[in-house]
């Protein structure tokens, strides 16, 4: 048998942990995600603010003198927070009617989704899933996505008025804006081990355990430079245990990259100098 350094899959059970922005204005990025996007603060200090959902932490946000993002900068196209119910969306559309605005919404066949920017312009999605056995799939098992329209009369009629997150929400994704398909997919899928679910040639969706995605990557608005300056800092990968996280620094080594120690775990960039950590959960 293969060991896990033989392996370029990740293992089921490997999910998304915490994501953080670099931002100009801590106050009123903290106030957004409080009251719009409906997470709690967990901690603040004058520089940074950690916001997540009964005690589980989903989102840093750390202050910056950096200039906004370049538009030929690779980097974040949204961040994406997953609800457990069609309940708890419709809870999010009426935060969003209330209190800002909804850039657009959408049923993908295996989820329902909202989409915004927050106040630096940083994309934003709320999502649930539709359930597991109804995602539709090819013939090798991978999903079939779509982009169809989705009733938001219907959906907001479900809330029931709950002004934050319930305590089952996830950072379900992070979707990224890569300057090449090709560099990012070989050292996503190649070397750290995503499986891919869907790829139509701009944008691929790439995951672990058969989950439609964990991240999106897309070339759409033709970035031509490195991640620099505000909006994404870095995004966590949690894996199920010590194995797989040597597993994964292996590969890492093998295949040249750069690999440094965190507290818990370990950091390193992609092909468009985006940083990731992953540690075991």
């Amino acid at each position: 048998m293969d060991s896990p350094a033989d392996s370029p899959t990740l293992p089921d059970g490997t999910r998304l942990g915490r994501t953080a922005l670099r931002v100009a204005d801590l106050d009123a990025m903290t106030e957004f995600y409080r009251s719009v996007v409906g997470l709690a603060v967990q901690e603040q200090t004058p520089e940074t603010a950690t916001l997540g959902v009964d005690g589980t932490a989903l989102l840093v946000l750390e202050r910056t003198d950096a200039t906004q993002r370049d538009p030929d900068a690779a980097g974040l196209f949204h961040n994406a927070f997953r609800v457990p119910s069609r309940a708890a969306l419709g809870d999010a559309v009426e935060r969003i009617r209330t209190r800002w605005q909804l850039d657009g919404a959408s049923d993908h066949r295996v989820s329902e989704a909202l989409y915004l920017s927050d106040p630096e312009d940083n994309g934003v999605e709320i999502y649930r899933d539709l359930p597991r056995d109804r995602w539709p799939r090819s013939a090798d098992g991978t999903v079939e996505m779509a982009t169809l329209p989705l009733d938001l009369d219907s959906l907001a009629a479900e809330s029931d008025g709950a002004k934050s997150a319930p305590p089952e929400t996830t950072l379900g994704h992070v979707h990224l804006e890569a300057t090449a398909i090709g560099n990012v997919r070989g050292f996503y899928v190649d070397t750290l081990g995503f499986e891919v679910q869907m790829d139509v040639g701009a944008a691929l969706f790439v995951s672990a355990g058969g989950y439609h995605h964990h991240l999106g990557i897309n070339t759409w608005n033709g970035r031509s430079e490195p991640a620099s300056a505000r909006g994404l800092a870095w995004f966590e990968v949690l894996v199920p245990d010590a194995d797989a996280l040597q597993a994964i620094r292996d590969r890492l080594g093998q295949s040249g990259v750069s690999v440094s120690d965190w507290s818990g775990g370990i950091e390193f960039t992609d092909p468009d100098g985006i940083t990731v950590r992953v540690r075991v959960e």
